[in-house]
């Protein structure tokens, strides 16, 4: 009896081990699942990063779009109370050559950090009638003191700066510059020393808190030395005194940096183009105080800190904009 039990015992032992053998997974079939779902698994994971990644792109498109419209509507905006644009032939002469242009007068100097004429190019200079409230005091009775609104001019100057500055992105930018003229008191210009403003002895402001702002100088439209208005605005020249103090606002960043090169644009007959950059140029008539302006974005810019450049493969990701606008202000000499 006891020789049948261990027979039975051996028997349900090895029973025991086999079911546990059966029950478990050789390695050839785990190296063989492991396999599986890799070729599952990789190509679902590169559509999802795909996905992200084109999600990410779009959204950054998008952004650019919504920008580069913005500043085109600001930049309009501003041409609207234009007087007079400069062109591309003032903006590329000196005061000194015949006939003389501006490009000496206005910055880059002092508009931003490391900013040279090589890094900080003016694309669009112009002149404008600013719209200045509050401005002229009508009366000082405590129960009726009153003030009114006037107009002054001023100087607005558009640059495309293109630098190594770690503030900004890789690409270029657009930023604004401008001065503007104080508010002259009634007696207006006058002849002397009684000038209450530094450096401007001859004129009178209604008080030391209006005076112009650094470099300010009025165009002067009754200058003999030269003929017709656009020489006359070509001669203009900023206070030789007083050198500017006014910093560059930046309007817009991640514009595409890619050089004009031969590929010049087309500008309607009568204008001449400024720039040479793609993202910013302009076409201007100076005779019909017009001026186009072109905006390019660089999205991928936004995304990569290099291989950004425009080529027709990735067009799609340099929105494009532009507005023509005619100045609706007025020149008005004494």
């Amino acid at each position: 009896m006891k020789n049948v039990l261990k027979f039975i015992l051996s028997i349900e032992l090895k029973h025991s081990k086999f079911v546990q053998q059966a029950n478990g997974f050789t390695l050839i079939e785990l190296l063989v699942a492991l396999l599986i779902a890799f070729l599952v698994l990789t190509p679902l994971l590169g559509f999802m990063v795909n996905i992200l990644s084109t999600d990410q792109k779009e959204q950054a498109k998008a952004n650019s779009e919504q920008e580069i419209q913005t500043a085109v509507d600001y930049i309009a905006n501003d041409l609207q109370q234009a007087v007079y644009i400069y062109d591309n032939y003032a903006l590329t002469h000196t005061s000194s050559t015949v006939p003389p242009g501006i490009q000496d007068q206005i910055p880059p100097v002092n508009i931003a950090t490391g900013c040279n004429s090589s890094t900080c190019q003016p694309i669009l200079v112009f002149w404008k009638r600013k719209f200045l409230t509050s401005s002229i005091t009508l009366s000082t009775s405590t129960t009726t003191n009153t003030k009114d609104d006037t107009f002054v001019y001023s100087l607005v100057a558009y640059y495309l700066i293109k630098d190594s500055s770690t503030t900004w992105s890789k690409a270029a930018r657009i930023a604004r510059f401008e001065i503007t003229d104080g508010v002259l008191a009634a007696s207006g210009t006058t002849t002397g020393t009684t000038g209450n403003c530094t450096g401007y002895a001859n004129d009178t402001y209604i008080d030391t808190s209006h005076c112009p702002d650094a470099g300010f100088q009025r165009f002067n439209l009754n200058l003999a030395s030269a003929t017709g208005l656009t020489q006359k605005m070509n001669s203009w020249k900023a206070t030789a005194s007083t050198a500017y103090t006014q910093q560059a606002s930046v309007l817009i960043d991640y514009i595409d940096q890619t050089s004009i090169g031969s590929t010049l644009p087309t500008c309607p007959t009568g204008t001449l183009s400024s720039g040479s950059f793609m993202g910013f140029y302009t076409c201007v008539d100076v005779a019909n105080t017009t001026a186009q302006v072109f905006l390019r974005g660089n999205a991928l810019a936004r995304l990569q800190t290099s291989n950004f450049d425009y080529s027709s493969n990735n067009q799609t990701y340099f929105p494009t904009a532009n507005v023509r606008v005619q100045g609706r202000g007025y020149l008005f000499a004494k």
